[in-house]
C-alpha cells in the first residue's frame, strides 16, 4: 500500500481508535488522518491526530473507514460523501450494512469494501474479515488488507453473506472470551479463594490458554481439540468439569445459541431503518 494515502477516519470510538493506534504503530503518519468524531475522547485526542466535528472540502481523503454504529449510516454517510472525490475507497466497519446499501448511500462512483474487526486490533492482535465487490481494484484490496494487516491477522470472505457469521465469532467473540473469564474467577470466589486470587488465576489462565492457540494456528498439527485433550486425564478433575462443559445443554449448546443470537441482531441491523434500535 502506499503509505502516503490520505484516511479519513469516521467514528474514533473505542473501534476507530483502537485501528488508529495500530495503524500509527505501524508506520503510518499522524499528518495522513483526519477522524470525524463529535465527542472525542482524551485518549483520542492523545493520538496526534486532526480530529474534526465534521469533515469537509479541505482534506481530500484516497481512503475513508467508516468506524460507526449501522443506525448512523443514514445520517453521516451522505454528508461525507458530497465532500470525496471520485474513486475513492470506502471502508465499511458496520454490521448489517451491505455493500448495496452504502452504494445507494455514498454514491455508485466509489469503491466499497466490508471488513469486520476485533477489539484485540488495539494489540495489534485481531483478526479482520473483509469482503469486496467485483469491481474494486486490486491495489485498493491489497490496501484494504494492509490496513487490517497492520493491526492483526485477515482472511478474505467469497460471499457477502458470510460476514454476519464472522460478526458473530470473531466481532463479538472477544466479549464472549471476557465473560468467560469474569465467570471462572466468579467460580474461584464461590470455591472459597480471595477475589484477587480467583481473579489472577483466572484471567491468567485463559491469556495462557489463548497463547497456546497461537501454536495451534501457526500450524497444521495442533487444534483446540487436541489441546484439551492433551489437558484431560481419564479419571481426573478436568475430565469431571468437561462432563458438565460439554453436556447436551453445556457449553456447545450455549455457544450455538450465543452466536445464532448475535448473527440474528446483524441480520436485523440489515432490515428497514426503523429496526435498528
Amino acid at each position: 500500500m502506499d503509505k502516503n494515502k490520505k484516511i479519513l477516519l469516521i467514528g474514533g470510538g473505542k473501534m476507530g481508535s483502537a485501528l488508529l493506534g495500530g495503524w500509527l504503530k505501524s508506520g503510518l503518519s499522524t499528518k495522513q488522518f483526519c477522524v470525524q468524531e463529535p465527542n472525542p475522547a482524551a485518549a483520542l485526542i492523545a493520538l496526534g491526530v486532526d480530529v474534526v466535528q465534521q469533515a469537509g472540502p479541505d482534506f481530500s481523503p484516497d481512503i475513508v473507514v467508516l468506524a460507526i454504529k449501522p443506525q448512523m449510516a443514514a445520517q453521516v454517510i451522505p454528508d461525507v460523501a458530497v465532500t470525496l472525490l471520485e474513486a475513492c475507497l470506502v471502508i465499511s466497519l458496520m454490521a448489517g450494512t451491505s455493500i448495496a446499501t452504502l452504494s445507494d448511500l455514498a454514491g455508485a462512483k466509489h469503491y466499497f469494501i466490508r471488513t469486520m474487526p476485533n477489539t484485540p486490533a488495539a494489540l495489534g492482535r485481531g483478526i479482520s474479515a473483509l469482503v469486496a465487490e467485483a469491481e474494486v481494484p486490486a491495489d485498493l484490496r491489497d490496501a484494504a488488507e494492509w490496513l487490517m494487516q497492520a493491526v492483526g491477522d485477515t482472511v478474505w470472505l467469497s460471499r457477502e453473506d458470510q460476514i454476519n457469521a464472522v460478526t458473530a465469532i470473531s466481532g463479538s467473540g472477544p466479549a464472549y472470551v471476557f465473560q468467560m473469564a469474569e465467570a471462572l474467577a466468579s467460580s474461584g470466589e464461590a470455591l472459597g479463594l480471595e477475589p484477587a486470587i480467583a481473579k489472577r488465576l483466572a484471567y491468567q489462565t485463559v491469556s495462557g490458554a489463548g497463547a497456546m492457540l497461537d501454536v495451534a494456528v501457526a500450524g497444521p498439527d495442533v487444534d483446540a481439540r487436541q489441546l484439551r485433550r492433551d489437558v484431560t486425564s481419564p479419571g481426573g478433575t478436568t475430565e469431571a468439569a468437561l462432563g458438565i462443559l460439554a453436556g447436551e445443554t453445556g457449553l456447545g449448546d450455549l455457544m450455538r445459541r450465543t452466536t445464532s443470537a448475535a448473527f440474528q441482531r446483524a441480520s436485523d441491523l440489515a432490515g428497514p431503518e426503523d429496526d435498528k434500535n
